[in-house]
C-alpha cells in the first residue's frame, strides 16, 4: 500500500511517500479499513517537528483521523461487516499505525458508523476536533443552558465545532476572530458575539457583552498568552479549559475568582490504553453523528489534498489563517 512515512523529525519534507505492506488483522476484535480520507491536525505537525509521542518508535505514519470502508473483520467482531462505512480517531502517534495511508487495522471498539450526511472527506475531518470540543465543554466545563461561553479561535478546527456544540447546549457564545469575514462565518455557526482580537481588547469586549460579569466558560485553543489574557475575562466560579499547555501563570487572580481550571487532551485514552475512556469517545462520536444527520452540526473543510501532497498540507496548516480543517484523500 501507499503511505506517507516519517523516518525522522523535521520540516514537512521529511514526509515521504513510501510503499509499505498492507496491514493484516492480528486480533479477533480488529477491522481492516480501506481508507478514503485522513484528517490533518496540529498534533500531526507537532509530532513531525518533535518526534513520535510513543518514543520507542522510529518510522512513523501520522494521522489520527480516518474514514473509509471496512475490508475485513476479525472473528469476534459483530458490529461491523465488510462494506460498512466507518469513521474514527485512532493511530498516528508513533509507529506504522496512522491514517496517512491506504489501509489501517484498528480495534472495532474505536470505530463508529460514518454519518450518512457526511462524505468521506468531511467525516475524516471531524473526529479529533469533535472529541476535543465535546470533552472540553461537556466533560470538563459541564456547559449548560443559559451560560455565557467564550471560544477562542472560533474559525479554526476545534473552534468552529465548539461554537456549535455550546450553542446546541443552550449557551450564549462569544468567540475571537481575526477578520470581518471570519466574524460573519462564526455568526452563521451560532456565535452571538465575535471579537476581532487584532482590533479589540478581549477583557473590555467581554465586559461589554456580559454587562461586567465575565463569561461562565472559556475554551482556550491558542496557547499561554491567550490563556493568561482570559483569566480577567472570567466570571467568578467560572470554568477555564485549555487544550494546550498554558505554561506558567499567576494563580492569584484565578484563585480570587475561584476559577476551575481544566486541561483537555483527547489523546490520553490512546496514549494510556484506557479502554473505558476510548468507549466513551466512541459514544461521543455516535452522538455527534446523530447531530450531523439531524442537520444540527456541520464540519467545514478548508481544503483537501491527495495523499502524496501531505507535506503541502502541513505547510498550509502551519501557515495559519485557515477556516475549518484540512484533509488528505487516497485514490481508493
Amino acid at each position: 500500500m501507499q503511505a506517507i512515512l516519517m523516518r525522522e523529525p523535521g520540516e514537512p519534507d521529511v514526509l515521504m511517500q513510501s510503499e509499505l505492506p498492507t496491514p493484516e488483522i492480528q486480533h479477533p476484535t480488529q477491522l481492516l479499513v480501506r481508507l478514503a480520507a485522513a484528517g490533518v491536525n496540529p498534533i500531526d505537525t507537532k509530532i513531525r517537528r518533535r518526534g513520535p509521542l510513543l518514543p520507542e518508535t522510529t518510522a512513523t505514519v501520522l494521522g489520527c483521523d480516518g474514514a473509509g470502508v471496512v475490508e475485513a473483520v476479525g472473528s469476534e467482531v459483530t458490529r461491523f461487516q465488510p462494506g460498512d462505512l466507518v469513521w474514527f480517531c485512532h493511530g498516528g502517534l508513533g509507529g506504522l499505525v496512522g491514517n496517512y495511508a491506504e489501509y489501517i487495522v484498528i480495534d472495532a471498539s474505536v470505530a463508529q458508523p460514518k454519518p450518512r450526511s457526511l462524505d468521506f472527506v468531511q467525516a475524516a475531518a471531524a473526529p479529533l476536533v469533535l472529541l476535543t470540543a465535546w470533552e472540553s465543554l461537556h466533560d470538563r466545563a459541564q456547559v449548560r443552558a443559559g451560560q455565557t461561553v467564550l471560544i477562542h479561535g472560533g474559525a479554526g478546527g476545534v473552534g468552529h465545532v465548539a461554537i456549535q456544540l455550546a450553542h446546541l447546549a443552550g449557551a450564549r457564545v462569544a468567540t475571537t476572530v481575526s477578520s470581518p469575514e471570519k466574524a460573519d462565518y462564526v455568526h452563521a455557526l451560532g456565535a452571538e458575539c465575535a471579537i476581532n482580537y487584532r482590533e479589540e481588547d478581549l477583557v473590555e469586549a467581554i465586559a461589554d457583552w456580559t454587562e461586567g460579569r465575565g463569561v461562565d466558560v472559556a475554551l482556550d485553543t491558542v496557547g499561554p498568552d491567550v490563556f493568561r489574557q482570559t483569566i480577567p475575562a472570567m466570571a467568578v466560579y467560572g470554568d477555564l479549559v485549555s487544550i494546550l499547555d498554558p505554561g506558567p501563570f499567576d494563580l492569584q487572580e484565578a484563585r480570587t475568582r475561584n476559577l476551575r481550571i481544566s486541561l483537555e487532551l483527547m489523546l490520553t485514552p490512546q496514549l494510556r490504553g484506557l479502554t473505558d475512556a476510548q468507549a466513551h469517545q466512541g459514544e461521543i462520536l455516535r452522538r455527534c453523528g446523530d447531530l450531523f444527520d439531524q442537520n444540527q452540526l456541520r464540519i467545514h473543510v478548508d481544503q483537501s489534498y491527495p495523499l502524496e501532497r501531505a507535506a503541502d498540507a502541513h505547510r498550509r496548516l502551519e501557515a495559519g489563517g485557515m477556516q475549518g480543517k484540512l484533509v488528505l484523500t487516497t485514490r481508493n
